[in-house]
This record gives structure tokens, C-alpha cells and sequence, in this order.
């Protein structure tokens, strides 16, 4: 009969150590990595002015500068208007004329990204102080600013809090499921996870509406917000759902650390972004999708490609989500996936 040997205490503490450190690694890399590395690279932004003309040249000659930081369209007013409402550009530094020469103002947009409508300010206000002060007017004459769509401050913080609640809220309810299920020794079927994933969204839909209505209750809560914000939910919970169904609690690192990640990346628009960051993290985060989505609807852009976009995605994680929660279990002894094993009973001594 074999005894087992028990391990040391000193290997069993050093290979703690240095899992804290490695957890300490990937998470300074992929949350506050990405905020200590932002900068400015060709933030798209549009300068307009008429087809022809001192202005126009005016316009071509703002364009020349920038470097790689600013990527620059030349265009009609009304050309740069629908740039700005499709947010292919962050903001329009709009050039009319005027009886003391050249009048500027920046125009930008409710609906954007706040971190992309500051830098969009910032740079348009220094251009247009430059170009008023170099075409004879001998100083920097007063910049107006324009918003479309304005919205209050909740709607420039609301969309991305109320998704990370979405996706903490899901997740909770989902490893509950699992832990319970594992220690009852139970297997959660098809129909358990169904109505967990449909119970969650019910519930998770009104909590969030109702910190919207609490924070600000001018906000227009119709039914394409609570709809959103019903699929974001339902979407975050079936992903979740047949994550937990494969991997059980081992899915809890995986989901979990993307709360951290996601928020910190999803902040930011990709231009603020280190290029790595951008394509590694960025470009598939789920909360970028629902977070854009609902900044536009409740700034009254309901147009704006991000809201097609963030039901396609969330639509599509929904399914993914339910195809895994609802795909037969093996028929090999009567047992589902891997996971979903019950945990064995202890054997018998005869």
C-alpha cells in the first residue's frame, strides 16, 4: 500500500508566490497597461470649409499638420456633420467667413466617446486659434463650440458602469448556479440554466433601468433603451452560462478577470489606444459594443452604426451562448459535458 508523500510547505509557499506574481503581471498588462500607454494616434477628426477658396486652402493647410496623432478629413459642413453623426470623425473644426476674416467653430458630438470628444476638442480649439490668429487677425480670436446631441454627465458615465454591472450581475448568478449545483452533488440541466439566464435578464434589465431613472429621470428610458439594455443582459448571461456549462468554475478565470480588463480598454477609444491593446483587446471586448451602443441611444442617436452593430454582437453572443447551454449531453452512460458530471461518491470498502 503506497502512503503518499506530502508536499513542503516552503515549495507549496514559493509556488504561491509566484502565482501572485504572475496574476500581478498579466493583470498590470491588460487593465492598467492600456491607461498608462494611451496616446494620441490618428484620432480621426474633419476640418470643413467651402469648396473653393482662401478657405478651402485654409482647410488643406490645417490638414497638413497634426503627424501621425491626427488623421484629418477635408470636407463640405455638411459632409463633416455626417461624419460626425456616423463617428467616423471625433469632431469638425468647421471654417466660415466672416468681416474680420475667418470664423471657426468646433463642432462635436454628445454621442461620441468622451475620451474621444476631449481630445477632439482640444486639438480643433488649438488648430482654429492657430489658423484665426495667422490669417490677419493678429491673436486668437474666440472659438465657439457646438454639441450635437449634448447630454448630461450620466450619459457620458452611465453606458459603461451599467454594463460592467450587466456582465457582474450575470456572472453572479451563473457561478451561484454552478457552486450550488456542485455541492448539492446536483447536474443543472438545459431548462435549469434557461431560466437562470432568463430569470437574470429580467431582473438585471430592471436593475439597471432603474439606476438610469434614479440618476437622471429626464433620460429617455423607451423601450429601444430597456430592449438594449434586456439583450446586453441576456447576451452577457447565455456567453457566461455556456462558459460555466464547459468548464464549470474553472470559467470564473476567465470571466472574471475580462471585468477588470474590459472597462479599462472599453473606455478609451482605439485611437487613445496602444496599437497592441487595440487589436489584442479592444476589437473583440463585449463591453465596447454594449457600451457605445447604449451612449447613443440615450443621447438620441439611435442611427448611429454602433447600435446595429451592438445588437448584432450581443444578438450573436446570445445564440452562441444558448447553442452551448442547449446542445445535447453525450450519450455515453447518461452523462452531459465534463463538467457537468456529478462529483463522484467516495468508494466502499468491501
Amino acid at each position: 500500500m503506497s502512503e503518499r508523500i506530502p508536499r513542503r510547505p516552503s515549495a507549496i509557499a514559493i509556488l504561491a508566490s509566484v502565482a501572485g506574481a504572475l496574476v500581478a503581471v498579466v493583470l498590470g498588462f491588460l487593465t492598467f497597461g492600456a491607461q498608462a500607454t494611451a496616446g494620441p494616434d490618428g484620432v480621426p477628426l474633419a476640418v470643413a470649409a467651402p469648396g473653393s477658396g482662401p478657405l478651402r486652402a485654409a482647410a488643406e493647410q490645417v490638414a497638413g499638420h497634426g503627424g501621425e496623432q491626427v488623421s484629418w478629413q477635408v470636407t463640405t459642413p455638411e459632409q463633416g456633420r455626417e461624419l460626425l453623426e456616423d463617428k467616423e470623425v471625433y469632431g469638425v473644426l468647421e471654417l466660415s467667413g466672416g468681416q474680420q476674416g475667418p470664423v471657426a467653430k468646433v463642432v462635436v458630438s454628445g454621442a461620441i466617446n468622451p475620451s474621444g470628444t476631449q481630445v477632439a476638442q482640444q486639438v480643433l480649439t488649438g488648430a482654429a486659434q492657430a489658423l484665426t490668429a495667422a490669417m490677419g487677425q493678429g491673436s486668437a480670436a474666440p472659438v465657439t463650440v457646438e454639441t450635437l446631441h449634448p447630454t448630461a454627465s450620466v450619459v457620458r458615465a452611465a453606458p459603461l458602469g451599467l454594463s460592467a454591472l450587466a456582465w457582474v450581475g450575470c456572472l453572479a448568478a451563473g457561478a451561484v448556479l454552478t457552486l450550488l449545483a456542485a455541492r448539492g452533488s446536483v447536474r443543472p440541466g438545459a431548462g435549469a440554466r434557461l431560466l437562470q439566464i432568463g430569470g437574470v435578464t429580467v431582473l438585471i434589465t430592471a436593475v439597471l433601468t432603474g439606476f438610469l431613472a434614479l440618476w437622471d429621470s429626464s433620460l429617455p428610458l423607451g423601450w429601444d433603451v430597456i430592449g438594449f439594455l434586456a439583450l446586453t443582459a441576456a447576451g452577457f448571461a447565455a456567453l457566461q452560462a455556456g462558459l460555466l456549462r464547459l468548464l464549470g468554475l474553472r470559467a470564473m478565470a476567465i470571466l472574471g478577470p475580462l471585468y477588470l480588463v474590459a472597462p479599462a480598454v472599453a473606455g478609451q477609444v482605439p485611437e487613445m489606444l496602444d496599437p497592441a491593446y487595440r487589436a489584442l483587446l479592444w476589437s473583440w471586448t463585449p463591453f465596447r459594443f454594449s457600451t457605445e451602443g447604449l451612449r447613443s441611444l440615450l443621447a438620441g442617436a439611435s442611427d448611429a452604426p454602433d447600435v446595429a452593430t451592438g445588437v448584432w454582437v450581443l444578438a450573436g453572443m446570445l445564440v452562441v451562448g444558448l447553442v452551448v447551454v442547449l446542445w445535447p449531453a453525450r450519450r455515453a452512460g447518461d452523462r452531459s459535458l465534463p463538467v457537468e458530471k456529478s462529483p463522484r461518491s467516495p468508494a466502499t470498502v468491501g
